[in-house]
């Protein structure tokens, strides 16, 4: 499918993007290969083919077992907390992210 470098240069105009004249044209091309490719593959006949989640590779992937969802015990905030460097009773303490001009 041909798409136009008009286009091209409208959707890089949306994207916040400038190119050079030199990468519109190659974009323009590249475009317009995804595209055909796309329209290679609605014409591959999926009807039956159930819907799945991930495409597993080979070995452990192609075995996985997910857990059943379920409530499960948390650790007590004491064991959590002991190897924080600093803590109050119940949180971690941090450095804030951002410096203020009131911190400084």
């Amino acid at each position: 499918m041909a798409i136009e470098r008009a286009k091209v240069d409208e959707i890089a105009k949306l994207a916040r993007l400038k190119l050079s004249e030199e990468l519109s044209v190659k974009m323009t091309s590249q475009l317009g290969s995804i595209l055909d490719y796309i329209d290679q593959l609605k014409e591959v006949k999926t009807d039956g083919v159930e819907p799945f989640i991930c495409a597993p590779s080979s070995g452990e992937a192609a075995n996985l077992h997910f857990r059943p969802d379920g409530v499960l015990a948390s650790l007590p905030h004491d064991k959590v907390l002991q190897n924080a460097s600093q803590r109050d009773e119940t949180y971690f303490l941090v450095p804030p992210p951002l410096k203020g001009e009131a911190e400084e």
